[in-house]
């Protein structure tokens, strides 16, 4: 069953002068998305890959509710989004908890805002926190916290309110490699008991391909879907898969995949500073 649908979604941002012709721009306009088609089933965890520019983010923000597309649909549970849903979520690269608010204050807050009461509120947050392994952290504030412990608790916010989607741009990206990847497995621990529905933005192929049931890659900007890859490992998936030949094939495909996008992406790159030299 469909959760999400993305269709024919074109994004296109006002600029002060430019665009580039060859990439579909008109004069003063730059195209982000050209026609995105995808759907997301009920309780599938996808992965969004593509090289810097192609439109990943900002088609999680349009799935969010939080930019509109120039044309196109997307719906969660058949209802167009024109705005941030209640039943959805997001978890962005850079942690944005409540720096005057404690850990289980921030984990709280959004079920503060939907009415819940305080000693129901304040139950939901201790479980989360629980689960993330901080509850000896409640009462710390985000500054004394690290980045790990930061991020575990931005995304045990997320999931207070019992969202049915959860979108997640480039959640460990600021982290380092050994806590990425312990995120990484507590992610998809929790994600199996409550089974609900991710798409999730990386730039990591290993990350990608790890988390997912599919692996969407995207073409160099303007972006657009140009292949889905399943990932036919087992679940749950534990630390040793990664270096599995069944791992290491599905990472070669979507390299493969990928690989002609992050090189046009880079030469589009190089010519935009040229140009900006000779002028």
């Amino acid at each position: 069953m469909e959760k999400i649908l993305i269709s024919g979604v074109r994004k296109v941002f006002r600029i002060k002068a430019g665009g580039d012709a060859a990439r579909g721009d008109e004069p003063g306009e730059l195209t982000a998305l050209d026609g995105v088609d995808l759907s997301v089933r009920a309780g599938e965890f996808v992965t969004l890959v593509g090289p810097s520019g192609s439109g990943k983010s900002v088609l999680l923000d349009i799935v969010g509710g939080l930019a509109s597309a120039s044309s196109g649909r997307v719906s969660i549970d058949g209802v167009e989004v024109h705005e941030p849903a209640r039943n959805s979520a997001y978890v962005f690269q850079q942690y944005a908890l409540f720096p005057w608010r404690s850990a289980i204050g921030n984990v709280e807050y959004p079920l503060e805002v939907r009415g819940v009461g305080k000693a129901e509120r304040r139950e939901k947050a201790r479980q989360l926190l629980a689960l993330f392994g901080l509850s000896g952290f409640a009462e710390r504030y985000p500054n004394q916290l690290s980045g790990g412990m930061q991020q575990r608790v931005a995304i045990a916010r997320a999931l207070a309110s019992d969202p049915e989607v959860l979108l997640m741009d480039e959640p460990f990206a600021a982290l380092d490699a050994q806590t990425r990847e312990i995120l990484q497995g507590e992610l998809l621990r929790i994600w199996e008991e409550i089974r609900t529905t991710v798409l999730f933005v990386t730039h990591g192929i290993d990350e990608a391909v790890f988390l997912a049931d599919r692996v969407v890659v995207m073409t160099a900007r303007p972006g657009v879907v140009k292949k889905i890859i399943d990932v036919e490992l087992p679940r749950p998936r534990l630390d040793h898969i990664r270096s599995s030949a069944e791992f290491n094939a599905c990472r070669r495909e979507v390299w493969e995949a990928l690989s002609d996008e992050v090189k046009k992406a880079q030469r589009d790159q190089e010519y935009v500073l040229e140009t900006e030299s000779a002028s």
